[in-house]
């Protein structure tokens, strides 16, 4: 992505238009509305926990929304029109983009790498994610790592049941990002609101759940497999978040680069043009309104850029999370 004026040609030619997409909403025990409320997503449900908004996967398919392609899947899509991606060899959509809503404290969780989601779930792809907080309460910490200093000592603390312990919690505000690498112990926290781009990937191990009995019995726990997947000792703090806030305005910002995306920030308040010749963009509206290449869009809009789309010009107040699959 270049993030400056370009006065390069569309080399897309207008083959492929920009897309619009029809999120799928998801249930948990831990969902709320704010969904609905907040991004007016349409559910008559007080527990939707997840807006699936860029996906392709067995459990949650997204739609094209409008244009000659209304109505056909994104998983569908991806197999049928490979020139509006990019060279990938993959045999899925790389990426999974959701707005989680967390009523509830989520379980401590552990994601596994590519290497073990083949050998021990027969998937393709493990999961690596990320998180941009869109909202959080006042004081609010999410769990991000552990407190072991050895993988004798955090099987112990497993062993022992010494939650309070071992887990351990970071203090974090509005407009936060976090990197969650595969084998991080880690956990959203109730009345956060959070942008997560990850792997097409719906593999979760759960470590610790609280407890709870939704269905008056417990949750299916992976003790052995989180122990298999988690590194002692955990990540620094001082590695773990990244502030936003002030990053500056009418420009992309580089969030993350890493193995799998590139994940961006801009917070536009002027017309702004920058010209994309990579591989397909992923865009969700975080904040406000405005327009892209003179299509409206608005907060809790996601759509995406063909690949070589050239030059794309925005307007409007709107704060937008992109990414870009590697």
């Amino acid at each position: 992505m270049m993030d400056k004026n370009s006065n390069k040609q569309n080399i897309n030619s207008g083959k492929y238009p920009i897309l619009f997409l029809e999120p799928v909403l998801q249930h948990k025990i831990w969902g709320g509305t704010r969904l609905i409320t907040d991004f007016g997503y349409h559910s008559e449900s007080s527990d939707i926990g997840e807006c699936w908004g860029i996906a392709a996967h067995p459990h949650g398919d997204v739609s094209i929304k409008g244009g000659r392609y209304d109505g056909e899947k994104l998983s569908d899509f991806w197999r049928k029109e490979p020139d509006f991606f990019g060279k990938y060899s993959n045999d899925r959509f790389p990426l999974l983009i959701k707005i989680i809503d967390a009523k509830e404290d989520l379980s401590i969780q552990v994601h596994p790498d590519d290497s073990y989601a083949r050998t021990k779930e027969q998937e393709s792809f493990g999961k690596m994610e990320c998180w941009y907080i869109l909202d959080c309460p006042e004081g609010a910490n999410l769990v991000i790592g552990h407190n072991a200093t050895t993988k004798q000592q955090l099987v112990q603390m497993i062993s022992d049941g010494k939650w309070d312990d071992l887990i351990r919690r970071i203090p974090v505000h509005k407009g936060d990002f976090i990197q969650i690498d595969a084998g991080t112990v880690h956990s959203i926290t109730a009345g956060c609101l959070i942008l997560e781009t990850q792997q097409n990937s719906d593999i979760t191990y759960r470590l610790y759940d609280y407890d709870r009995c939704p269905d008056g019995k417990r949750r299916e726990l992976h003790i052995d497999k989180s122990i298999d997947m988690i590194e002692a000792p955990a990540k620094s703090v001082a590695n773990s978040v990244i502030k936003t806030e002030t990053m500056p305005e009418n420009r992309w910002n580089l969030l993350v680069s890493c193995e799998y995306y590139n994940v961006y920030k801009m917070e536009l308040t002027q017309s702004f043009s920058f010209s994309h010749n990579e591989s397909f963009l992923n865009m969700s509206v975080v904040e406000g309104a405005g327009t892209v290449e003179g299509i409206a869009v608005k907060k809790g809009d996601h759509f995406m850029i063909p690949a070589g789309y050239g030059n794309i010009s925005m307007e409007g107040k709107m704060t937008i999370i992109a990414s870009e699959a590697k």
